[in-house]
């Protein structure tokens, strides 16, 4: 998996739902390593900060953006991971 493919791919998650990728690049290129190795490991790019259970019903709700980042990114201002921000 590419990296600049797959930031490419979140910045237009972002965009369609209204949100922005996180402007500290580093943080951003921390969990895009985190989300191709569970690519690579698992088959899917789960967020890197959930925990895969093995379960492929369960574990789809943790694909990126996971079903959580809506709520996290309105209530926090950010998703857990910080890849997702509130758009400024």
């Amino acid at each position: 998996m590419d990296k600049e493919q797959l930031r490419k791919s979140r910045e237009a998650v972002a965009k369609a739902k209204g949100w922005a990728l996180n402007p500290d690049r580093e943080t951003v290129d921390m969990v895009l390593d985190g989300l191709i190795s569970n690519f690579e490991k698992h088959g899917s790019i789960y967020c890197p900060c959930r925990v895969v259970t093995g379960n492929k019903e369960e574990d789809k709700k943790i694909i990126c953006p996971c079903i959580y980042s809506p709520q996290e990114v309105k209530r926090d201002g950010a998703c857990h991971c910080l890849l997702f921000v509130k758009k400024e």
